[in-house]
Order: structure tokens, then sequence, then C-alpha cells
């Protein structure tokens, strides 16, 4: 089976838009950021983010959108706030590269969190091989969390956050256990080693250290999932908790190794979805190495 010829990119992003069931954001991330959508699709890859060697890898496979989790272009909202890098020639000379391959590049960051079960939660969940229990509620009780903690009540939003069941399990083999579901190359924790872990909240990725504090703040949470954190904000919460009789933990992954599995899984999800195109999944991978 073959994509049909009438299917353009932009067609396919209103179908995967609409089977998410996440009413319209009046603002958003999830946008196109290079090429033009209204071109036949041919093929999509799925990526944590839109390295120029992903880049690369997609256009060899003849893909010709590549939805992104994270933004192309080093800031947050890679199409409003690109002034600063005028002139600059690593932007010009990845943008060439997409031009001369004709990829349209969207990012699917917003939706694919607030689509219930949360798309990123779902897959790291699977890699982890953890159960997982969402929060009360549909799309709608997800965006009205979201802009809860964004306008500063970070406890409702605290509260909005996945929480995933483990047996129990002292925090240095849970830490290790998580390196290895992961292929993470390393993991940086913080709290007593010999914690007992039931319950993680799936602070995947970079949230505000608020937000991360206030689900540490519940009753029904022993640690933490991160990708990364301004260490000034969270680990300095979890030394004082533990100073003062209270331990709890956090474990740091690195962002793309925290949520790269949850766009995996949505390669598997657009394959239903986009029956006869190919979709491939491809790693961006963790730009950091130790010594």
């Amino acid at each position: 089976m073959t994509t049909p010829p009438s299917l353009t990119v932009r067609q396919a992003i209103d179908t995967l838009l609409a089977r998410t069931g996440v009413p319209t954001l009046p603002r958003t991330a999830d946008t196109f950021k290079t090429g033009d959508p209204d071109t036949p699709l041919r093929g999509v890859v799925t990526t944590f983010l839109a390295t120029a060697q992903v880049i690369e890898q997609a256009a060899a496979l003849g893909a010709n959108l590549i939805v992104t989790h994270e933004p192309t272009f080093y800031s947050a909202e890679d199409t409003d706030d690109l002034a600063w890098l005028g002139g600059d020639p690593v932007t010009a000379e990845k943008r060439a590269l997409i031009d001369r391959h004709g990829l349209v590049i969207w990012r699917f960051h917003d939706y694919w969190h607030l689509m219930r079960p949360d798309g990123i939660v779902t897959g790291v969940a699977r890699e982890l091989g953890w159960a997982v229990e969402s929060p009360p509620g549909g799309p709608d009780e997800a965006v009205h969390a979201m802009t809860a903690g964004q306008a500063g009540d970070t406890r409702q939003a605290g509260a909005a956050t996945s929480v995933a069941v483990t047996e129990p399990t002292p925090l240095l083999e849970l830490a290790r256990q998580v390196k290895s579901r992961l292929g993470a190359s390393s993991v940086r924790v913080v709290g007593p080693d010999d914690l007992i872990v039931r319950r993680v909240g799936l602070t995947l990725g970079a949230l505000p250290g608020r937000m991360t504090i206030a689900t540490l703040q519940r009753d029904d949470v022993d640690a933490v999932l991160c990708g990364e954190t301004r260490e000034w904000e969270t680990c300095e919460y979890l030394r004082d908790s533990a100073h003062f009789g209270r331990p709890k933990a956090m474990l740091v992954v690195g962002h793309a190794t925290s949520e790269e599995g949850g766009m995996a899984y949505l390669a598997e999800w657009l394959r239903d979805l986009l029956p006869g195109t190919p979709v491939t999944h491809l790693p961006s991978g963790d730009p950091f190495w130790s010594v």
C-alpha cells in the first residue's frame, strides 16, 4: 500500500490533531517550522529533536515530514524569536540542508503532552515497564491544569502529573533500572540511596522547578523522574527536605533520554492513523558525554 497522492502534509497533521482530542489551543509551539505543508506527503519521521543528522537520515529514507518534539532552531518558540540568530552560519547551513531536501518540519509538543493519556508518558513508561496512573479528567482538564501552572497555580499543575507505580525498590537500584531500560549514559540522583520508592512522578523533559516541587509535595509521590533541572531549585528543596526528615528523591536522565520513548511510541500511533504512509522513528540521541 502506498500513501494516497491526494494526502498533503497539512491534511496529515490535521488528522493527527483531531485524533488527540485536545481542544484547539489559542497559543502553541505546535506549528510548521519549515517547508511547504501543502506538498504531498511521502513519508514521516518522528524524533525528539530534528538535529542535522536526523534531517540527513530522514532525507535518505525519502520522508518529507519530520515531526519533532523540541525546537529545531535552538529556542523555545523557534519561529517567532529567531532574529537573534541572523547571520549565524550554523543556522544558515541547517536551513539550507532542510531546503535542499524539501523537508517540512512540524513540532508536536503541547498537544502530545495534553492528550490523555500523555503520549510522551505512555511511550517512556512502556520502555521502563511501569504502570502509570494518569491524572483524572480528559484533555480539557489537562489544558486547564497547564494554564493554571503557567499562571502560577503550581499545586494544581503538580496534581496533574502522571504517577508511575513500581515494586518497592531502593533508590540506588531504581536508578540502575532506569539507566538500563532507557539506555541512559548516566543517571544523576538526589536523595538517600536506600530510600524505598513505590511511586514516581513523571516530570519528564524540563518542567519548571515549582511544578516539580509541587509534584514532590504530594503525599502519593516518593520521587520524580525528569530530563533536566535547574540545580538551585528542586535539588536544593530535596536536600533540605531530607535534612528535616522528609526524604524524597529525583532522578535526572537528560532531556532527550527522558522523552525519546514518547516519540518512538508516536511512530506506532501514526502508522495506525496514516495507513500506507511510511513512518520511521529516528532517535536524536543524548548530546552529552561524561568523563
